[in-house]
C-alpha cells in the first residue's frame, strides 16, 4: 500500500475496481487476472477470486518502483456482453477521455497473395486457389513451389511479379486494427496526445497507436476481454437454477472427486482450456488431484516450458521415476512446489535472484528481457551476469547454463502462476458443470457459439455419449437457444434451437415462437402467415427438417413450402395457395437415411441420425481400416490403418513443422501426428480432403494413444457432397 501511495497509482486499481462493480451490478460475470491480479490488493477489491495466500506471489511482479508503470491487470467479461461495460467506460470517462487501442495488422503470405493477385489481374478463381493453399506460417520464398503445385507457370511474367511483391509485402503493415479490448482512459482530452477516429463497429472509438506504442509513452491502458467460457459458465448457471435451488459459484463443491476422476481420464471436451489435443495428452500422465494441480496442467502445456525442456523432468518426477534434487536449500524454497522444475514466470525471477543475486529490479527486468527474445532477441547481455552470479554463489556451470536455456524457452511463452490460477478456477468450474450437469453445460456451450475449439456436432455427439437425450429442431418446440426439456426420471433432455439453423434468424425466430405461444400451427401455410416468415426462412427451416412435425419428412415440406411461396402472387389473382397446391394428397417419397445425413449436416452442422462413417463402415472394413474404438487396445508399434472425418488441423509453433490432426467416426476419435517430411508430400490431401485414412504405427504411453502417420489416402469419394467443417491451425 506505500508502494502504491508514492508511485500515485490508486486511480489504476479504482478505475478497474469501478469496471468489474458495473458488470457484477449488470450481473455480468468477470474475473480478473494478469500480473497484479491474484495480489491482496486485487483480491480485497474483488476483481480476482483467487487467495493469494493459496499462491506464491513475487512482489516485483507485481509492482515495481524501477519499472515505474502500473501493474498488469486483465478482466475478462462474459464475451456476448462485454459490449455493454465498453459502453460503460464511454459514458463514464466521455469519448474525449476514452478509446481503445490500435493493433497494427501486418501481411502474411495469405493476404498479400489475395491484394496482389487481384491488383496484377488474376482472377478471383486463382486468387481463392493459390490462397488456399498457402499456410499462414509458410515462408514467402516457398511461394514458387506453390504455384508451381497449382499449375501456374514460374516463368510468366506475372507470375515473377507476384511471387516478387508477394515476398515484399509479408510482414508490412496492412492496416489498423483494434486491440482486442486495451482502453486508453487520460485525465485530458485523448486528441491532445494521439490521433483519435471512429472504429467500423458503431458507437466505437479508436486511437491510431498501436498497444506496444503505449507503454513505451506511459499511457494508462485497461484490458477489459472477452471470454467465451464465462459466457457458457453463465447460462448453465441458469439453467441449473431452473432444476434445482439456486446456487452461484461460489456454492460449487471445492476438490469433487468425480470431477477429478473425469479429468484424469482427459473426459474434457467443451471444458475450459484443457479440451486442446496437447492438454488431452497430458491429462492421464500428469493425473491432476487437486487445485494446484490444475494450475501446473494450465500453465505446462505453453511454449515456454516445452521448449525449455521442462514437461518431461517434470511428469517424470511427478511419476516417482526421477529423484527430486535441489542444488541448495535456497533454491528448494522457489521450486519445491513444481518438483524442482521452473514452470512459472515468478520462478525464473526467483531463481534469478536467490542464484544469482538479481535485485527485484533486475528480475523483473530480465522477465521483461524473456518476453522480447523471441521477437528481436535481446536475452545475451543477461547471459553473463546470471552465469557469473551463479558461480560466485557455488553453483556449477553446467547448472548455470541450463537455468539460462530453460529462461531462453520462457522467451517464446510462459505462464504467470498468478495467470494460470485465474485460469484454474474457470477450468475447475467447467468441468464440475460437464461432470455433474452435462445436459445444461452443453446447452449453454451451444448458446454461446461460437467459442472454444469443438463446432457443435462434437459437442453434441460428446453429451450423447454422457446419456443425454438431444432432441432435433422443431418449429413446435424449439426456441431460438437451446434449451433443457424435462423427462421424468431420468433427467433432462437437450433441445436443439432455432440457432442451430443456417441462415435463419434471431428476429424470425422471436416471430415464430411469439405466434407458436398464442396457438400451435396447423401447417406450413399457418406458419408463414402468423410468423411472418418469408420464402428463404420458410426454405432453410424445411431444409433443416424444422417442419417434420407438421410436414412428416424433409421432402415434404419443401413440397409445402413451395406453395406457401406462391401466396403473395396466388392472393393478388384471389387463389387460395392451399387450394392451388394441395400437398395431402400427393404421394412424396421419403428421404433416405442417406439424403437426411447430407442435409442434416448442410444446415445444422450436425446430425442426430446415424454418423456418416457408420454408412460406409462396410466398405471401410473391406479396405482394411479398423474403427476408433479399437485402437487404444492395440500393442505400441502396431501399424493399423484409421480413417475419419478431419474435426481438427494444428501446427503449434513449438512442434517444428509437425502437422496433428483428429479423426472421428462413428466409434470415437483417433488423434494422428504427421511429421513434416510425410507433410510436405502429401499436404494437398492433408489441407483438401474431407474424409481421410491414414496407414500409421499407433504409439501408446500410458493411457495416451497416437497413430503416427506413413502415408495419407483421400477417402472423399466415400463420402461424396458431406459438407462438415473443422478447426484448422488454432
Amino acid at each position: 500500500m506505500q508502494l502504491i501511495g508514492e508511485l500515485n497509482y490508486e486511480s489504476y486499481f479504482l478505475t478497474v475496481y469501478d469496471i468489474v462493480q458495473f458488470a457484477r451490478s449488470q450481473n455480468i460475470l468477470c474475473q480478473g487476472r494478469g500480473s497484479a491480479a491474484n495480489s491482496a490488493v486485487c483480491y480485497c477489491l474483488g476483481i480476482t477470486e483467487v487467495d493469494p495466500a493459496r499462491m506464491s506471489m513475487l512482489f516485483e511482479r507485481f509492482i515495481s518502483r524501477d519499472r515505474d508503470e502500473p501493474p498488469d491487470i486483465d478482466v475478462d467479461f462474459e464475451h456476448q456482453r462485454r459490449e455493454e461495460v465498453i459502453q460503460y467506460i464511454y459514458r463514464k470517462y466521455g469519448r474525449d477521455r476514452a478509446a481503445l487501442a490500435a493493433t497494427v495488422i501486418t501481411y502474411r503470405p495469405r493476404s498479400a497473395i489475395r491484394d496482389t493477385g487481384k491488383a496484377l489481374g488474376f482472377s478471383l478463381e486463382q486468387v481463392d486457389l493459390l490462397a488456399r493453399n498457402v499456410s499462414w506460417w509458410d515462408e514467402p520464398q516457398i511461394l514458387n513451389e506453390r504455384l508451381q503445385e497449382q499449375g501456374f507457370d514460374p516463368g510468366n511474367l506475372k507470375v515473377q511479379h507476384l511471387i516478387h511483391l508477394v515476398q515484399c509485402l509479408c510482414r508490412f503493415p496492412r492496416h489498423l486494427s483494434q486491440h482486442v479490448g486495451g482502453f486508453v482512459i487520460s485525465e485530458h482530452a485523448l486528441a491532445s496526445l494521439v490521433p483519435v477516429e471512429n472504429a467500423a463497429m458503431p458507437e466505437r472509438t479508436i486511437i491510431q497507436w498501436d498497444k506496444d506504442d503505449l507503454e513505451t509513452l506511459g499511457l494508462l491502458k485497461v484490458d477489459c476481454l472477452a471470454l467465451g467460457m464465462l459466457s457458457a459458465i453463465h447460462r448453465c448457471l441458469d439453467l441449473i437454477n431452473q432444476e434445482r435451488d439456486p446456487i452461484t459459484l461460489a456454492d460449487i463443491p471445492a476438490e469433487d472427486p468425480e470431477t477429478y476422476a473425469m479429468i484424469q481420464q482427459a473426459d474434457t471436451i467443451g471444458v475450459f482450456q484443457i479440451e486442446s489435443r496437447a492438454q488431452m495428452a497430458m491429462l492421464p500422465r500428469l493425473k491432476p488431484a487437486c487445485f494446484y494441480d490444475l494450475v501446473i496442467e494450465v500453465a505446462i502445456v505453453r511454449p515456454g516450458p516445452i521448449q525449455g525442456n521442462m514437461v518431461h523432468p517434470y511428469l517424470q518426477r511427478r511419476r516417482g521415476l526421477e529423484t527430486v534434487n535441489y542444488p541448495s536449500e535456497a533454491l528448494r524454497k522457489v521450486l519445491e512446489r513444481t518438483l524442482g522444475v521452473p514452470i512459472f514466470q515468478e520462478q525464473v525471477m526467483q531463481i534469478a535472484m536467490v542464484a544469482a543475486g538479481f535485485s527485484g529490479s533486475e528480475a523483473d527486468a530480465l522477465r521483461r528481457s524473456m518476453a522480447a527474445w523471441a521477437r528481436r532477441g535481446g536475452l545475451e547481455h543477461m547471459h553473463q551476469r546470471l552465469v557469473n552470479g551463479m558461480l560466485e554463489r557455488g553453483y556449477t556451470a553446467g547448472f548455470a547454463e541450463q537455468i539460462f536455456s530453460q529462461i531462453k524457452g520462457f522467451g517464446e511463452y510462459g505462464f504467470p502462476e498468478s495467470h494460470a490460477a485465474s485460469f484454474a478456477l474457470l477450468v475447475y468450474v467447467s468441468c464440475w458443470m460437464k461432470r455433474h450437469y452435462p445436459a445444461a453445460f452443453t446447452c449453454a456451450l451451444l448458446n454461446s457459439q461460437p467459442m472454444g475449439f469443438y463446432q457443435p456436432s462434437q459437442l453434441v455427439q460428446d453429451v450423447r455419449r454422457h446419456g443425454v437425450s438431444v432432441l432435433p429442431v422443431d418449429v413446435r418446440y424449439s426456441n431460438w437457444d437451446c434449451a433443457l426439456e424435462a423427462r421424468p426420471g431420468t433427467g433432462s433432455q437437450l433441445r436443439l434451437g432455432l440457432r442451430m439453423v443456417k441462415g435463419f434468424g434471431e428476429a424470425a425466430a422471436e416471430r415464430l415462437v411469439a405466434a407458436r405461444e398464442v396457438s400451435a400451427f396447423r401447417d406450413t401455410q399457418d406458419l408463414c402467415d402468423r410468423a411472418a416468415l418469408n420464402r428463404h426462412e420458410m426454405a432453410v427451416l424445411a431444409e433443416s427438417s424444422a417442419l417434420r412435425s407438421i410436414t412428416g419428412h424433409r421432402h415434404r415440406a419443401r413440397w409445402e413450402v413451395a406453395a406457401t411461396g406462391k401466396q403473395a402472387d396466388d392472393l393478388l389473382l384471389g387463389v387460395d395457395s392451399r387450394d392451388a397446391a394441395d400437398s395431402s394428397s400427393t404421394a412424396i417419397r421419403p428421404p433416405s437415411a442417406v439424403e437426411n445425413l447430407k442435409a442434416d449436416y448442410a444446415t445444422t452442422g450436425l446430425t442426430l441420425g446415424k454418423h456418416p462413417l457408420a454408412f460406409i463402415r462396410g466398405e471401410l472394413r473391406k479396405r482394411r481400416v479398423k474403427p476408433a474404438k479399437d485402437l487404444p487396445g492395440l500393442p505400441h508399434g502396431s501399424r493399423v490403418r484409421a480413417c475419419g472425418l478431419i474435426t481438427m488441423r494444428q501446427r503449434p509453433m513449438t512442434a517444428n513443422g509437425t502437422i496433428f490432426l483428429t479423426l472421428e467416426d462413428e466409434t470415437g476419435f483417433v488423434n494422428a501426428v504427421i511429421w513434416p517430411r510425410l507433410w510436405e508430400r502429401q499436404r494437398a490431401i492433408v489441407l483438401g480432403a474431407t474424409l481421410i485414412a491414414i496407414d500409421g504405427i499407433m504409439e501408446t504411453d500410458g493411457d495416451v494413444y497416437h497413430l503416427i502417420a506413413e502415408r495419407v489416402h483421400d477417402f472423399g469419394e466415400l463420402a461424396a457432397g458431406l459438407e462438415t467443417k473443422s478447426r484448422d491451425f488454432c
